[in-house]
């Protein structure tokens, strides 16, 4: 690009290049389509920091889920591993990929690593908060997994999205009431 030139931004996306509230309403019917809330997200971030955070209610935990699916960088992964997922179950993906996104196949691992783009943008407690749902499994988490192995469905990357976001939510809530 010459020196002169600058970038043209879609207008409908100029106004705000970091909050972008029409990709979040996108990624939001995205996964409600896929059958998560933000809700089951705040559920899981609950269960991540209540014990820690005297007076914490869900209502707190869905503000800070909702700041997180706000962020671009965010919605950008959202929407590259809902499509990944979507396009390996209508058969639109070639062998042997396909295969391994529709089995969740152990040894994959770009799933986590898309996910781990998300905890990235809140610090090291959003990785060891991540690590702990990929484990655990905790709410729609092991609902997704168990859909996505016993069904035509693929919740691949879904599954590790949605803990990623409620690992990255609990972060946030960590960095703003511990003490």
């Amino acid at each position: 690009m010459a020196e002169n030139e600058t970038a043209k931004i879609p207008k409908e996306y100029a106004d705000d290049r970091v909050n972008d509230t029409k990709t979040r309403d996108v990624v939001v019917k995205m996964m409600k389509e896929r059958g998560v809330e933000l809700s089951d997200i705040a559920a899981i971030t609950y269960g991540l920091q209540g014990k820690y955070i005297p007076g914490l209610s869900e209502k707190t935990c869905l503000e800070h889920v909702e700041r997180v699916v706000m962020k671009r960088e965010v919605q950008n992964a959202i929407l590259t591993g809902l499509e990944l997922d979507k396009l390996a179950e209508s058969g639109a993906m070639s062998e042997p990929l396909r295969g391994m996104l529709l089995e969740d196949y152990g040894l994959y691992g770009v799933d986590e690593v898309l996910a781990l783009a998300i905890v990235n943008v809140y610090g090291s407690i959003g990785f060891t908060n991540f690590g702990y749902v990929d484990k655990t499994k905790p709410g729609i988490i092991k609902k997704l997994d168990e859909i996505g192995k016993n069904t035509d469905q693929c919740h691949t990357f879904l599954d590790d999205i949605v803990g990623a976001i409620a690992a990255a939510a609990a972060s946030s809530i960590a960095h703003r009431y511990a003490g």
